[in-house]
Formats: structure tokens, C-alpha cells, sequence
């Protein structure tokens, strides 16, 4: 009876594994040639960076590409799953002791730069009419770690290719400034140029993506003879604030749990059954698990190191295949107001970090503020 079960579903189901290559070789494949040129513009100018790259060569091969039939399964497959494995393999840059030790001093700063962050991101959907989701995923990004929250939020909250373009050109746009301008407005505000600390808190709670704060810190290092004291520093903090994506995650995941309930139930459909079980981002586990085994060693350092760097090379091509789904006319006629929202978050984001520091009695007493 079991090999009659087990031959009538081979039957429906032949060489799942053939189906899935089949359908989906033609997107996949394009969507990792299309990362390998940006992945090393971005190592040539980190400034920008890989994904920024990844996703404008998108949006400019699809104005080209009319008919991209064959390959959609496999372009929305990156976009979607390539993105989350993504988000995964992240955890092998997360070792949670080091980061605790050198980055719990930075906690608080964090927790008010994010929540300030989402409260405003919120205000001003309410206030601007601004599409809820751009608002969502462009005040997770502002606030925690650029284009992986983005991409861990947008699963979460269910959002499209154009909604996670839209956000992440916004996001990547005030990092680009933040790379270039906080070196001057680290001096402008007095940060101490002997040690790196002070300004390497700034940079590590103030910029979002990781290539920019390696760019700001590296560039202050860089004037002031401090070797890498400010990099270091920087990255650390950059990478405790990262650690946010899983609780910010889980809240979005029971928001939207929420929101569905109140959806199937306004519109009298009972039959709808909506439970935190269909929307749990359970990649986020992957992402803590491979946080865990990094911290207790149990991961070499190198092979670490290597599965973060493919971690990144994913992100590019993910970020691809977004560019490839997404409407740029439609995504220059909507630009304004995501702009604009960007701008506000990030110098909030900016000035609370500054006045956390100041009361911490982290940045100088001889500030702006």
C-alpha cells in the first residue's frame, strides 16, 4: 500500500527538483550574471555599493527587455527567496558576544534612534498620504540596517518588487550623503580627533549601511592617523544595530497578523483564517541560528567570513531582480513624497543619535546642540 502511495505521487509530481530548474534557470541565471558586475563596482566604490548597482542595472535592463516571460519565475524567485537566504547567511557576521561586549554601550542611542524613526515614518504616512508599506519599509531601513531590513520587513508585510525599489533608492540615496558629508560634520561638531570612539558611535548609529559606515570611519581614520580605532568602533555598532531586525521583524509579522484579521472580519469572509503561522518570517531563525553558531565558534572564522561575502553577492543579485520587476516610470512619478520622507527621517535620525550622545556624554560638550 505505502510504494502504491509513494509511485501515485511520483506520478503527479515527476522530478520536482527538474520542474523547479526548468522554470526557473532562465531567471536565476540572469539575475547572478547581472550581480557579478555590480558586485565589483561595488567593491571599487563601496560609497555606492553593491546592491545600489544591483538594482539600477535592473531598472535599466527591464526598460530594454520587453518580454521577459521565460524568465519571471525565476527573477521573482530571487527577488523573493534569494533575498531571505540572504538575510540568512547575514548571521555569519553576527558574533553576538563580541558585539554585546563592544556595543552595549550604543544601546540606547539605538533604541531611540529606531523607535523615533518608526514613530515618524508613521506620522508621516498619516500625514502625507504616503503609501503605508514605503513609509514601513523606509523607516526600518533609515533606522536599522539599510537594504536587509528592508528585505527581511518586505516579506513580512507583503510587500511588491516596486514598494522595496522605491525604498531602497531613497535609503541608499541619504547614504551615499552620509558617506561623504559626516566626515565634515563629525569635525564641524567637535568630535575628538585623537580617539576614534566618539565618532565611530556616531557613524555606527547614525548611517545605516554597513559599505557607508565602513566609508565615513575609514575616511576619518583616514585624516586624523587613528589606524582603524573608528572603523572598528563603527562596524561594531553598525552591526549590534543590526541584531534589531529580529525583534522589529516579529513585530511587523504580528501587526500584519492583526491587520488581516481586521480585513477578512470587516468584509464578513469568516472562511479566512489568518494566524501568526502564515506570516512568520522563519528566516529569521536562520538568521538567528547562524548568529549563534558564528558566537559559539562553531563556524571557522574564514569559512565565516566567506558565507557573509556570499551573503552580500545574493543581496546583489536579489536586489537585481527587484530592479528587473520594477516600473520605473511609475517609480519616478511616486518619488517625491518617499523623498522627502527620506530626508526627514534620516536628519532625525542624525540629530537624535547626536543628542542621545550628548546626554550619554559620548559626544563632545562643545556641539551644536
Amino acid at each position: 500500500m505505502m510504494l502504491s502511495a509513494n509511485n501515485a505521487w511520483r506520478e503527479r509530481n515527476p522530478r520536482p527538483t527538474m520542474n523547479f530548474i526548468q522554470k526557473n534557470w532562465k531567471g536565476i541565471l540572469v539575475c547572478l550574471v547581472m550581480a557579478v558586475p555590480c558586485w565589483l563596482l561595488g567593491q571599487r566604490f563601496p560609497i555606492v555599493g553593491g546592491p545600489v548597482f544591483g538594482i539600477l542595472a535592473g531598472m535599466i535592463v527591464t526598460l530594454l527587455w520587453h518580454d521577459k516571460t521565460a524568465a519571471q519565475p525565476g527573477i521573482s524567485f530571487v527577488s523573493k527567496k534569494v533575498l531571505q537566504y540572504a538575510v540568512i547567511l547575514l548571521g555569519f557576521g553576527m558574533n553576538l558576544s563580541v558585539i554585546w561586549q563592544t556595543g552595549k554601550q550604543s544601546l540606547p542611542i539605538i533604541l531611540v534612534t529606531i523607535t523615533t524613526s518608526l514613530v515618524v515614518s508613521w506620522l508621516l504616512h498619516k500625514l502625507m498620504h504616503i503609501p503605508g508599506k514605503i513609509s514601513t519599509l523606509v523607516g526600518v531601513g533609515s533606522s536599522i540596517c539599510g537594504g536587509s531590513a528592508v528585505a527581511a520587513t518586505a516579506s513580512v508585510i507583503d510587500a511588491d518588487d516596486e514598494e522595496v525599489a522605491q525604498a531602497i533608492s531613497v535609503i541608499f540615496f541619504f547614504n551615499m550623503l552620509a558617506a561623504i558629508f559626516f566626515p565634515a560634520l563629525g569635525a564641524l561638531l567637535g568630535f575628538s580627533t585623537t580617539n576614534g570612539e566618539a565618532f565611530g558611535i556616531f557613524a555606527g548609529t547614525a548611517i545605516n549601511d554597513t559599505s557607508s559606515v565602513t566609508a565615513a570611519a575609514s575616511t576619518w581614520d583616514s585624516l586624523y592617523g587613528l589606524g582603524s580605532q573608528t572603523l572598528d568602533k563603527a562596524v561594531t555598532v553598525k552591526l549590534t544595530r543590526t541584531l534589531a531586525i529580529i525583534p522589529t521583524v516579529l513585530v511587523f509579522a504580528a501587526i500584519s497578523v492583526h491587520l488581516k484579521k481586521k480585513a477578512a472580519a470587516q468584509s464578513g469572509d469568516h472562511g479566512v483564517k489568518v494566524n501568526m503561522k502564515s506570516v512568520f518570517p522563519w528566516f529569521i531563525l536562520g538568521f538567528l541560528a547562524m548568529s549563534i553558531l558564528c558566537s559559539v565558534g562553531v563556524i571557522p572564522a574564514g569559512l565565516a567570513t566567506t558565507l557573509k561575502s556570499i551573503s552580500k553577492f545574493l543581496m546583489v543579485a536579489a536586489l537585481a531582480a527587484i530592479g528587473l520587476n520594477t516600473n520605473f516610470a511609475a517609480l519616478c512619478k511616486s518619488g517625491a513624497k518617499p523623498m522627502f520622507h527620506g530626508f526627514i527621517i534620516s536628519l532625525l535620525v542624525v540629530l537624535v543619535a547626536i543628542a542621545v550622545e550628548y546626554v550619554l556624554g559620548i559626544a563632545p560638550s562643545g556641539t551644536l546642540i
